[in-house]
């Protein structure tokens, strides 16, 4: 049975790196680059990320698809491991460079309220900002988690754009 949310969508965006710093949080933690995941490993990121906020546009494509974006030497996948458990992933997206988009970013539902989200926001910050770009992008929505606008605007992004949207979920029956 297909739902149906109306959103606001608020687009964001960065036009000079804000060098950010953040601190490490405690625990065991390790960043690594995901070079050509399986689209398997790929979408339990996806969809354990996103299930609670309506992430939908990666679920409808097929394997193909998918693994033509997540294997393209254009996209960076950053997966954030809390004691050798994945805790949130991030995607940046380098089709249009010199402009960067974050692509996705979050947390798997039992690491947030850790400070693991301001941490990994600031190291796809960096990580985007180490190829000089012109312009990093992103976007959140009103379903996203209530904490994703105010964390991007504290890292430094400023909202440039909103539109209205509807985002149709057929795959949920809640």
């Amino acid at each position: 049975m297909a739902k149906t949310h109306d959103v606001t969508v608020t687009y964001l965006e960065m036009t000079q790196d804000p060098h950010l710093h953040a601190a490490v949080p405690v625990g065991q933690l390790a960043l690594m680059r995901c070079h050509n995941p399986p689209v398997h490993f790929y979408r339990y990121l996806y969809e354990t990320v996103g299930r609670d906020y309506v992430w939908v546009d990666r679920r409808r494509l097929d394997d193909e698809a998918l693994a033509k974006i997540v294997h393209s030497d254009e996209t960076e996948i950053y997966v954030l491991y809390s004691k050798g458990a994945p805790a949130g992933f991030g995607e940046l997206n380098f089709r249009e460079f010199p402009q960067v988009e974050l692509a996705f970013m979050g947390l798997m539902p039992d690491a947030i309220g850790r400070g693991l989200g301001r941490y990994l926001l600031s190291q796809l910050i960096t990580t985007a900002w180490s190829r000089t770009p012109n312009r990093l992008i992103v976007e959140t929505c009103t379903l996203d988690h209530p904490g994703a606008l105010p964390l991007y605007q504290r890292c430094g992004f400023v909202p440039y754009a909103q539109r209205q949207s509807t985002v149709t979920d057929f795959n949920r029956t809640t």
